[in-house]
């Protein structure tokens, strides 16, 4: 019998669980479930920390108490993929998330420098096939928003794909009376 190579494992959201539940993944081990495959993340370097900070308090101060910040949370998409963004905001309250994870979320922020080539194909992928409506990558390699929006499921992608820079403003999708001036979420550069 031809045992299945290490790469042609596909795990499901309670087989990745599992996982941890028996310590073969540990609560702090830096990895991530895309579509049933755990996949490592790479230790954050200070623009990628610090970037993240910022712009979680960015949209923070930009949606007030209309919907919840989850920073570097498990966010379940499907029966095969469980991302860790940096932001994720999801509907309210955060009480609802005590018991389990959110499996939808108004808006998904990548902060990318490594991770760029996954960010823009795997994440954009799986975050348009969940519906998301709005997805952004602060790209600090350009110090830019790549914002991703009109996302089609079926295909898999988003239909509209744009860059923000210094100087413009995001209107968010989900909740149209918060704005985010670009340049606040790009302090460095």
């Amino acid at each position: 019998m031809v045992q299945p190579s290490p790469s042609d494992i596909r795990y499901t959201v309670d087989e990745y669980f599992g996982l941890v539940a028996n310590g073969a993944l540990h609560p702090d081990d830096r990895v991530e479930l895309l579509e049933g495959v755990i996949v490592a993340m790479a230790p954050q370097n200070p623009p990628h920390a610090g970037a993240t900070t910022i712009a979680a308090e960015v949209i923070r101060q930009a949606v007030g108490t209309t919907a919840v910040i989850r920073v570097q949370a498990p966010l379940i998409l499907g029966s095969r993929s469980v991302p860790e963004p940096d932001i994720a905001l999801v509907a309210g309250p955060a009480t609802q998330y005590l018991r389990h994870h959110p499996q939808k979320a108004l808006l998904v922020i990548e902060v990318a420098e490594t991770s760029l080539p996954q960010d823009r194909l795997t994440k954009a992928r799986l975050y348009a096939t969940a519906a998301i409506p709005e997805y952004w990558i602060i790209n600090c390699r350009e110090w830019s928003v790549e914002v991703f929006r009109e996302p089609d499921p079926e295909a898999h992608l988003y239909r509209t794909i744009t860059t923000a820079r210094r100087g413009d403003l995001l209107e968010l999708v989900a909740v149209p009376a918060a704005i985010v001036h670009v340049s606040d979420l790009l302090p460095a550069g």
